[in-house]
């Protein structure tokens, strides 16, 4: 029997909301079967932070390896779905009494994600947190809202846990319909020479 699949990938379309001053998503049509082309091929303008991304250690510091440089095997094995709905400004320590053993942590955070449009009050992850979660083993942290820090952070303290303790981070995830518990996690990102992030198409699998 085939295993369920979850997509917690954002749709990319124009629209689709993205940090205040970050580039907007937008498609154009190159060649169009239309016009008499035998193929369609369109062409992309977007952020390397759209929708379901990877952030790469570049993005928080000028000498760390860019998001073509990571090791992959974060981004792919099992993880574990919170539900950290209602804790409050920030996830802390005290909020994961229930995390046993977990190399991938995924949070929940919002009700509904906002696909149509951007929120400024979400819930991130505190730099003590982080630093728990490394000694736990955990090599890979994801959240559905768009930054593990608060969005008006000019200190990043949560990306420099991270960075200090070479942990993946994925941002934008799509978590409604999951279901808190354990699964497999696939969210490979584009090997971009020199990408602060890439966007991926983020999904989980029911376990064997």
């Amino acid at each position: 029997m085939a295993r369920k699949i979850w997509d917690i990938s954002q749709r990319l379309h124009p629209g689709v909301p993205v940090w205040p001053g970050d580039t907007a998503f937008a498609q154009a049509k190159t060649w169009q079967m239309e016009e008499g082309s035998p193929v369609n091929v369109s062409a992309l303008t977007l952020s390397t932070h759209t929708g379901a991304h990877a952030d790469a250690p570049l993005h928080y510091s000028e000498t760390a390896p860019d998001i073509a440089s990571v090791d992959l095997a974060p981004y792919l094995g099992e993880c574990l779905v919170v539900d950290a709905r209602g804790v409050g400004h920030a996830i802390e320590v005290g909020d994961l009494p229930h995390l046993h053993s977990a190399d991938r942590v995924l949070f929940r955070t919002f009700d509904a994600f906002p696909h149509k449009e951007w929120v400024v009050d979400t819930t991130a992850i505190a730099p003590e947190t982080i630093d728990w979660l490394a000694v736990q083993g955990v090599k890979l942290v994801g959240i559905d809202g768009p930054s593990i820090d608060p969005q008006d952070s000019k200190t990043m303290d949560a990306h420099k846990a991270v960075l200090r303790h070479d942990i993946r981070v994925l941002e934008g995830l799509v978590l409604d319909d999951v279901p808190e518990g354990r699964y497999e996690l696939i969210a490979l990102p584009l090997p971009i020479v020199g990408g602060d992030a890439s966007p991926v198409r983020a999904i989980l699998r029911e376990l064997a």
